[in-house]
């Protein structure tokens, strides 16, 4: 079973909404329900951001409660900050090659009022056990 659905597993890495603060990423474990996901992308969806930096930072960790920032050399592509000067609706994309089972996708936002609408999801891909077990 080679296909999508039975190698993947989506994930809410950052809730969508609408930001004018600093927030913290959800914790997603690249081991779960035992299967050892080999790769994470993580993909960053935004509408329209009317003002402040808004800077992605993708983080990991080994015991899901001691934190540190992906080391560039571990990413596949750079973290963006995002503008008003980006433009409307996007994606952009971030792989992770690093070995820490959880990551997470954080952000740090300045100088925000009004700020942006953005989320992220981590794809967790190629499990060590397929198929990905589904509730």
């Amino acid at each position: 079973m080679r296909d999508a659905y039975n190698n993947i597993r989506p994930r809410i890495g950052l809730p969508l909404s609408a930001r004018t603060a600093t927030a913290t990423g959800t914790s997603v474990d690249r081991n779960e329900n035992g299967l050892g996901y080999q790769d994470a992308l993580i993909t960053l969806f935004t509408g329209t951001i009317t003002d402040g930096t808004h800077t992605i930072d993708i983080k990991e960790s080994d015991d899901n409660s001691t934190w540190t920032s992906v080391a560039a050399s571990e990413l596949q592509g750079t973290k963006p900050v995002l503008t008003s000067s980006a433009g409307g609706a996007s994606t952009l994309d971030i792989g992770y090659k690093g070995m820490k089972r959880y990551v997470r996708c954080d952000v740090t936002v300045a100088s925000a009022t009004t700020g942006g609408m953005y989320g992220a999801l981590v794809t967790l891909a190629n499990p060590r056990t397929a198929p990905v077990v589904r509730p």
